[in-house]
């Protein structure tokens, strides 16, 4: 334990009263964290292309920490007509429960989360690794109703009967005239 009194480390900057003081004996003890993966130094992990660690240690994930996948979507608001424009691209690296069947119809909900909420609907496409959609969505809303709202992703089966996988949502708050791209994390379905 270090004492972290301004006494104890005299003519140490402040920086240094929030550290170990390492000059004390027995060092031998205190196990070295990676500060990205919040795991012992000696374990192996890297990013990878995703910018996601992952030990090179075979492990089984569960629960919240597997990936469920990322959504790739596309925003435009064209302020002349008072348009939004939501373009839905890709479903990249998607998992599901094993109870939807080895390859379920999926679609993309998406929630404007206006005080009347406003809902659309990709069409289903067939389960994989890369699901591609290409869907554009247009709604005519004033842009300061949207700035205040969320746009929310649910990711959902169709068959073997309709269930929301996961989810993900945007802030709009910046919306513009130049079309915005986003790879949105999902996140398993709020309860």
């Amino acid at each position: 334990v270090s004492d972290l009194r301004p006494s104890a480390l005299p003519g140490c900057l402040d920086v240094s009263r929030s550290m170990f003081d390492l000059r004390s004996p027995p060092h031998r003890f205190m196990k070295r964290y990676d500060s990205v993966s919040s795991v012992p130094s000696s374990t192996s992990s890297r990013k990878d292309s995703q910018g996601s660690n992952r030990s090179l240690d075979n492990i089984t994930l569960s629960g919240d920490e597997r990936d469920f996948g990322r959504l790739n979507v596309q925003l435009c608001y064209v302020s002349s007509v008072e348009q939004i424009w939501i373009t839905v691209l890709h479903c990249k690296d998607l998992s599901w429960p094993s109870s939807c069947g080895e390859n379920p119809r999926i679609c993309v909900k998406g929630i404007l989360t206006l005080p009347k909420p406003v809902h659309f609907k990709s069409s289903a496409k067939e389960g994989c690794n890369d699901i591609e959609f290409m869907e554009t969505f247009v709604f005519a809303i004033k842009l300061q109703s949207l700035q205040a709202v969320r746009l929310v992703f649910k990711i959902q089966t169709q068959t073997p009967r309709k269930k929301t996988i996961g989810e993900c949502s945007l802030a709009l708050r910046e919306l513009s005239s130049q079309e915005s791209n986003h790879w949105l994390d999902i996140s398993p379905p709020s309860k």
